[in-house]
């Protein structure tokens, strides 16, 4: 119901703004904008799902001969004591918490692009669980809030713009962007909780959640000296390295329990290329809808909206300039870093609006095409409070962006 209201608060929101611009201020071009958004998103849309076809083949063959070979149930009874606390509704040891155990490990370390074929691989698996086909489930809303928080450890992509732009110390938004990522997180899953009646106080939620504190903390501690390119280098090579080990395992193991690799391989690749295309309609309805309100000028409206709001109730209006880049990440990933770029254009890479755009951009994750890909993946209409938790851990990610960018970069 939240997405779809959403969806056409987009459409009908922009094409009335449209409607303003041409009558009261004579902007005869507006629906000209509008309309050709529609056809590059649309084309947009379905390049997104094309080029998805070749990583969501491979990944879902691998995928494949990692459960014919055993290792996929392997880490299912690794992550079981964690998941089955958070995911009551999956059974011990069921192949799709290995999914969504390595789904998360591959969005921590960067991995885009081993990371969306898993996710995807752990909501066809939790779908087959699911007993309304149509409706989400409490296991697929929670993966995916989990995964519109977008935790990731070192925000590579956003180091190397500021580093490209001149940035003196390109790496100084990596603690802040941590710190703000964790906390939307967690705010997640907090908020999840709340509407699944989740107890996050169990022995085994509060030990993982403290081994990932702990993890977290080291890797700052070992990466706090290095140098923008070394850290550059050094995340390069492991996250490199973490993909090419994924494969050899995978294969490896399979071919010392005498699997035959390469059909199973095959079997599996099938699947993510019907998964590649499936999305497509779910893909051009989102993407359309946001450069449709994109393109009437309805971001830099709500733009107004929030600095009139605060300066009603006496806020400074100080980070105003780099909201646009947090409106947009939760609609359109390339839109925010377009935000970001033109932001540290404007005020300077080293600004504290600079800074702050780069934490914005680091800290969250595109919500709604999230929504958009996973559910168009296994056909979900209604997604019930997903959005809403969703959006909670946006706006957590935003209001802790804030506060650590001006404990860090301004001082309090």
């Amino acid at each position: 119901m939240a997405l779809n209201l959403i969806w056409l608060f987009l459409i009908l929101g922009g094409f009335l703004i449209a409607c303003i611009r041409v009558v009261f201020f004579h902007e005869l071009s507006a629906f000209d904008s509008l309309v050709k958004s529609v056809f590059e998103m649309a084309e947009t849309s379905v390049k997104i799902s094309i080029g998805l076809v070749g990583t969501m083949t491979f990944w879902m063959g691998l995928m494949r001969v990692g459960e014919k070979g055993g290792l996929i149930s392997f880490l299912s009874r690794i992550s079981s004591p964690f998941f089955t606390k958070l995911f009551p509704d999956i059974p011990k040891n069921h192949p799709a918490l290995g999914s969504m155990m390595m789904n998360f490990s591959a969005n921590m370390l960067g991995l885009d692009n081993a990371a969306t074929p898993l996710g995807l691989k752990a909501m066809k698996e939790l779908q087959e669980l699911n007993p309304v086909k149509d409706t989400a489930s409490d296991a697929q809303i929670l993966f995916l809030v989990l995964n519109s928080a977008g935790l990731t450890i070192i925000p590579v992509g956003v180091m190397a713009v500021r580093a490209s732009m001149g940035a003196q110390n390109p790496t100084d938004i990596f603690l802040p962007t941590l710190l703000a990522t964790a906390f939307g997180l967690l705010i997640a899953l907090v908020a999840t909780s709340f509407f699944q009646k989740i107890n996050l106080l169990a022995k085994e939620v509060m030990i993982t959640l403290g081994a990932l504190a702990i993890a977290l903390v080291t890797v700052f501690y070992f990466t706090l000296d290095l140098s923008s390119e070394r850290l550059e280098q050094v995340t390069s090579l492991f996250g490199n390295f973490m993909i090419l080990l994924f494969i050899v395992v995978f294969l490896g193991v399979a071919a010392l329990r005498r699997q035959y690799v390469y059909a199973d391989f095959i079997e599996g690749s099938k699947e993510g290329f019907q998964t590649s295309i499936s999305i497509i309609p779910y893909l051009v309805a989102m993407l359309v809808a946001i450069g449709i309100f994109r393109a009437s000028g309805g971001l830099e409206l709500a733009l107004v909206a929030v600095e009139k709001l605060l300066a009603l109730v006496h806020i400074h209006t100080d980070v105003l300039p780099a909201m646009p880049t947090a409106f947009m990440k939760t609609l359109s990933g390339s839109g925010a870093r377009a935000m970001m770029v033109e932001v540290m254009k404007t005020h300077g890479v080293d600004s504290f609006l600079g800074r702050l755009s780069g934490v914005f951009q680091g800290s969250s994750e595109t919500t709604l095409y999230v929504l958009a890909v996973y559910y168009g993946s296994v056909q979900v209409r209604y997604t019930r409070h997903t959005l809403t938790c969703g959006l909670i851990a946006d706006a957590a990610a935003i209001v802790a962006s804030i506060f650590v960018a001006k404990i860090f970069f301004v001082g309090f």
